[in-house]
């Protein structure tokens, strides 16, 4: 189906988004089918026109709509390409939500506890207030926010379709609102209005430390209803001290705890004048904000692969998948029924659920003993009820359900996916079944680890670790449309950023920097390869958006990052320089080799306990240097970008400084380096550190190790995603395959064939034995698989937004076919190739607005414009012209 109209209407990163910010959004449209060329644009937003503008742009196009508070505008496009003047666009929309302290009148609302918070997990609290309306309802707007985690009703039906909100933020500094259409919900004459409230990430267990009450020792609530009646009289409702509160039926909650539900308390919401009073706080209104991400909602259900009885009243669910979410029980049982739900991602030996290698205690210094992704349900007997616990989240591929009287079935159980709702981007499937089966559970960790913001895992931290993101963002960018997700983190990044410009190893950043334990927790700032996520992300998601503003909003950060890492390698030095020589080489002002660094991070054989013994004592020079040339390197080209030139000056001499800096401290005559590890010799030659000379040999080296290892990767964290890239690019594609194909340990295939349904963080994560070790959802060794989308299936982008786009299979590895897809922002590329005995042949799909360069292994060339292309070894066939045929 043809669409001769611009369609796919955005505003910023988002389609028709409400609750937008006080920033006027920038709109972008895809062009009609088969267009090659837009030559102008019309934009209709409201009562703006910005008339015929002659410009190849359709990518978020700046606009002249000044914001009010709950303005909704809708927009439509015409463009004249080279198909000629189009017709109008269907509509699109946006919707300013409250912009500042000046449109809130409500107040934040607290329940008002006892001083006994000893308890397991503290209770969720109902909170309700009373609104009449006196006619008849034209449109209604509910704001909401809290401290903790909220679900919103208006007479006693849950409010829209989000979860876990308002999200997690640096919530020092921000706080998302959300903004809900509540018009069906409202009625002539009383309604109420109402919220369950919990610790979520305010209060709750956090982070790496799991520590509680980093934000905040109380918990809050903020709503503000708006509603415009057919008369044109708003009426407008917010929390205040009329408000009441009770405990909820969910005597406890906690994001990694667990729940505990007794069905038989429930409270009807008409109950709420004969609950307690409030408390009103003075909280602000300074960081409530917008989200340019997409929420986080339930995204797929997932019917257990198996259930089975384990022991009387012990039943093991298993979905088949290890996922981050929760799970939908029915069939509760008789009333007072006390069930139990342990979640976990792998099994011991006697095949039932096991935590030991990830539910190690909370902090020391909470005084509370809590339990590990651990849910209670009391049932009231009811037909019908069902349990679901959406105050909380797990990593899960197996539950154990204690106390069922049975029979339980997979009908009773569902597993439920949630995480935030991005459009999935990216495709990919070969002729391999076990390539593609790692490329699927690379894809699930991915989304496993994106619930509102990049994890690490959604079982022992779930903490957003710069590092994990800079690794994975590129392969993260083809999969699935990661924009408004990086754009939100981002602006936390530089939130929580320190004033000497050093990045915090988390963000957000939850731990406030006060005398509790963990006390070293400040010291593991600033990391190398972790920090370099201010540079590298927003470069990135510019490249692969278009979206250059980004690149405006965070040069700042970006720039104070690279700063603090180039003062940090002019002023100090590694104490085994010192050694050497108590004078400094002219080199080592552009050594960074001083202060905290993970280095490469748990390469193979090396357990979560020797890589931490080995980041502290090691000189990670080798490591650091690099990342800061290539953070350099990207910053000018940044600066550049901006039209900076002056920094762009300053930042590429930096780059070419360290560079030689790190040439002569770490690289021989002869191409060897030091350290002379696979991982030096991946990083290096990716970073354009090994001079065109001496490339080759590097890379002969580099293979001298893979192949003394066995044909086994011996890489961390870091360097992964370098080697297979790095060895089809100098010549060694038949190695690169031969370690991606290599299936005993350390491999990717050994996680297949071990039965993962998600990267593990070790390489071992399941031993031969069975038994799993650490994480078993750790996404960034997967990103192996942007090999698969750039040079298996030959996929690779050029210009920013993929204007153009180079296509060049490197088939290899005994695949005898593969196929890619990637909607970009000029719309669909599919490609799909097959290599036959004597001929090799190449379907592709160009969208229009883009041009793309393609080679075939026998070297034959073109250059393809808009539509659907035929190439093969001997012939070209195009639906629309191919130019530069060679």
């Amino acid at each position: 189906m043809t669409d001769d109209r611009p369609h796919d209407l955005r505003a910023d990163h988002l389609t028709d988004p409400v609750g937008v910010g006080p920033a006027m959004p920038r709109l972008s449209w895809k062009l009609p089918d088969g267009a090659a060329t837009q030559h102008a644009y019309r934009i209709v937003a409201g009562d703006w026109d910005s008339g015929r503008v002659e410009s190849a742009g359709s990518l978020f196009v700046p606009v002249e709509v000044p914001p009010t508070r709950g303005l909704r505008v809708e927009w439509k496009v015409q463009v004249w390409t080279d198909l000629g003047e189009s017709e109008w666009s269907s509509t699109g929309s946006w919707e300013h939500g409250l912009l500042g302290p000046a449109d809130w009148v409500a107040r934040w609302v607290a329940p008002i506890e006892g001083d006994d918070l000893s308890a397991r997990q503290r209770p969720v609290w109902q909170l309700g207030g009373a609104l009449r309306l006196d006619g008849d309802i034209a449109s209604a707007r509910l704001y909401a926010t809290a401290h903790g985690l909220y679900e919103a009703f208006v007479n006693g039906i849950r409010v829209g379709d989000l979860e876990l909100t308002p999200g997690w933020t640096a919530y020092r500094t921000h706080l998302q609102v959300q903004t809900y259409d509540v018009t069906d919900l409202l009625a002539r004459g009383a309604n109420v209005v109402g919220a369950l409230l919990s610790d979520g990430w305010w209060r709750g267990q956090n982070s790496a430390s799991r520590r509680v009450d980093d934000y905040g020792t109380t918990t809050a609530l903020l709503m503000q209803l708006v509603v415009t009646l057919d008369s044109g009289e708003t009426v407008t409702l917010g929390t205040d001290d009329t408000w009441r509160c009770s405990p909820s039926h969910i005597l406890g909650a906690d994001l990694i705890a667990g729940e505990v539900h007794d069905l038989r308390r429930r409270a009807d919401w008409s109950a709420w004048p004969g609950w307690e009073p409030v408390r009103v706080e003075d909280h602000g209104y300074a960081e409530l904000c917008g989200s340019p991400a997409p929420p986080v909602r339930r995204v797929e259900e997932l019917t257990p692969a198996s259930v089975r009885e384990l022991a009387a009243g012990r039943w093991i669910v298993d979905l088949g998948q290890n996922i981050s979410g929760w799970v939908r029980l029915r069939d509760l049982g008789p009333a007072s029924t006390d069930l139990t739900l342990t979640y976990g991602e792998w099994l011991d030996a006697d095949g039932d659920v096991t935590q030991d290698h990830v539910a190690y205690p909370a902090s020391s210094e909470a005084e509370r003993s809590v339990t590990f992704q651990v849910d209670r349900a009391i049932s009231a007997g009811v037909d019908g009820d069902v349990f679901e616990p959406r105050h909380s989240s797990k990593g899960f591929q197996f539950v154990r359900i204690d106390g069922h009287p049975g029979p339980l079935t997979a009908d009773d159980v569902t597993g439920i996916v949630v995480h935030t709702d991005f459009e999935h981007r990216g495709t990919f499937a070969c002729s391999d079944d076990r390539i593609n089966a790692l490329h699927r559970i690379a894809t699930w960790s991915f989304r496993d680890n994106a619930c509102d913001i990049p994890t690490d895992c959604p079982t022992r931290e779930r903490a957003g670790w710069t590092g994990d993101w800079q690794i994975f963002v590129e392969t993260a960018a083809f999969l699935s449309d990661v924009g408004g997700f990086s754009v939100k983190w981002l602006r936390d990044l530089a939130a929580e950023q320190r004033p000497d410009g050093k990045v915090t190893s988390l963000v957000p950043e939850s731990h406030p920097g006060d005398d509790r334990p963990p006390a070293h927790w400040p010291l593991i700032e600033g990391s190398s390869g972790w920090g370099d996520a201010a540079v590298h992300v927003p470069w990135t998601i510019y490249r692969t958006t278009g979206d250059r503003r980004l690149l405006a909003d965070q040069w700042d950060s970006a720039k104070a990052w690279v700063d603090f890492a180039a003062n940090a390698a002019a002023t100090k030095r590694h104490q085994n320089r010192i050694d050497r020589s108590a004078d400094p080489g002219p080199h080592e002002p552009y050594l960074w080799d001083t202060g905290w660094h993970f280095g490469e991070w748990l390469e193979a054989g090396e357990a979560l306990d020797d890589a931490i013994a080995h980041a502290m004592v090691a000189d990670h020079g080798p490591v650091a240097t690099a990342y800061l040339h290539r953070s350099a390197q990207q910053l000018s080209v940044i600066a550049r970008t901006l039209g900076r030139d002056g920094e762009a000056h300053r930042f590429a001499e930096l780059a070419e400084n360290v560079a030689d800096a790190w040439r002569a401290e770490f690289l021989a005559a002869d191409g060897t380096t030091t350290p002379d590890t696979q991982a030096t010799y991946a990083r290096a030659l990716a970073f354009g550190l090994i001079p065109d000379e001496l490339r080759a040999a590097s890379a002969t080296r580099l293979v001298e190790l893979i192949r003394q290892a066995g044909t086994h990767i011996s890489t961390g964290f870091l360097a992964t995603p370098f080697v297979l890239p790095v060895l089809a690019d100098t010549g060694h594609l038949d190695v690169a395959y031969d370690l991606l194909l290599q299936d005993t340990e350390p491999s990717w295939l050994v996680m297949v064939d071990r039965g993962a349904t998600s990267i593990w963080e070790e390489w071992g994560g399941i031993d031969a034995d069975g038994i799993p070790h650490a994480s078993l959802n750790h996404y960034s060794k997967g990103a192996v698989i942007t090999f698969l989308h750039q040079h298996t299936a030959g996929l690779q982008l050029l210009e920013p937004g993929y204007r153009r786009f180079r296509v060049a299979p490197r088939p290899g590895g005994g695949i005898t076919w593969a196929r890619a897809s990637h909607r970009s922002p000029y719309g669909p590329i599919e490609l799909r190739w097959e290599q036959h005995t004597d001929r090799f042949d190449l379907k592709l799909t160009v969208p229009p607005g883009t041009t793309a360069d393609v080679e075939l292994p026998s070297g034959r060339t073109a250059t393809l414009n808009p539509g659907r292309h035929s190439m093969s070894s001997g012939s070209l066939k195009s639906r629309f012209m191919a130019t530069g045929e060679r």
